[in-house]
């Protein structure tokens, strides 16, 4: 089922804005008494003892390419205006996204980046590998419910939901409020399969529009990038440094002139 954007996200015109709109309806919108004790001052912004709430981010990159894992990312900001630069990733240019890469990271409290990898593209389809990745990745940062085996590319993970609520998660009511302080803004049309889908609000063109899917729209692109750039020493003459596995006419040529790798994918096989 595809999803439209929320209405209260309308006439929002930066990430920033709307990473605040999504706190706000977050906060009216959470359930009551998720936590047995109280919550520490130094709670992360939307966090504190009447509003126990998360905001997280998740974007996905890697669904066109012809080879390469699909790389997906959650990430919680420590405040909407964290890093007033987030924007779509696709809007940057290389350079500044990796220029931003640490500031990325430094604005987040907690975020977790993991994969899917070719052989499970093509086992499960691209669309089942990419929720797969997202699950890993929430999963990672301590999400109940979910119990995925370890990604063929280790998760790089950063803290945790309990340092984003600023508490213990001991200190919960019982493990299952923690997905109840949860909301997922997740970019696209769709929630992610095996995730409450209560928990879960899809924002179309989202890393335009969220600040915690700018992060992670940046911080997986990058993340990516890098992995291509280590295949392409492995397997040189495809231009994977340049083209991150996508089918342009280098690599097209490089296919067909050295054939197919291990790292492409067998169910997106172009013609040639």
């Amino acid at each position: 089922m595809k999803f439209k954007p929320p209405s209260f996200l309308d006439g929002i015109e930066s990430p920033v804005d709307g990473e605040k709109a999504m706190r706000k309806y977050a906060r009216e919108n959470r359930p009551l008494d998720l936590f047995s004790a109280p919550v520490p001052e130094n709670a992360a912004e939307g966090s504190d003892a009447s509003n126990p709430v998360i905001v997280v981010g998740i974007d996905e990159v890697g669904r066109g390419p012809l080879a390469g894992p699909v790389v997906a990312c959650a990430a919680v900001l420590k405040s909407p205006d964290a890093l007033l630069t987030l924007n779509d990733s696709k809007k940057l240019t290389r350079a500044k996204r990796e220029a931003m890469f640490e500031n990325v990271k430094d604005a987040c409290v907690c975020y977790a980046i993991a994969s899917a990898s070719v052989e499970e593209i093509d086992r499960m389809n691209i669309l089942e590998a990419d929720f797969l990745a997202m699950r890993r990745a929430l999963q990672s940062l301590g999400m109940p419910g979910i119990n995925e085996s370890a990604p063929e590319i280790p998760v790089e993970v950063k803290g945790s939901f309990a340092d984003a609520l600023g508490a213990p998660l001991s200190s919960l009511v019982s493990p299952l409020s923690l997905q109840n302080s949860l909301l997922i803004a997740v970019d696209g049309n769709l929630k992610i399969r095996g995730v409450p889908p209560e928990s879960q609000i899809p924002v179309v063109k989202g890393d335009g529009r969220i600040a915690s899917i700018s992060a992670a729209s940046i911080l997986a692109k990058v993340f990516r990038d890098r992995y291509m750039d280590k295949l392409a020493e492995k397997y040189p003459g495809y231009g994977f440094e340049v083209n991150a596995g996508y089918g342009t006419k280098l690599h097209l040529d490089g296919i067909r002139k050295l054939g197919f790798t291990p790292e492409h994918r067998k169910s997106f096989h172009p013609k040639l």
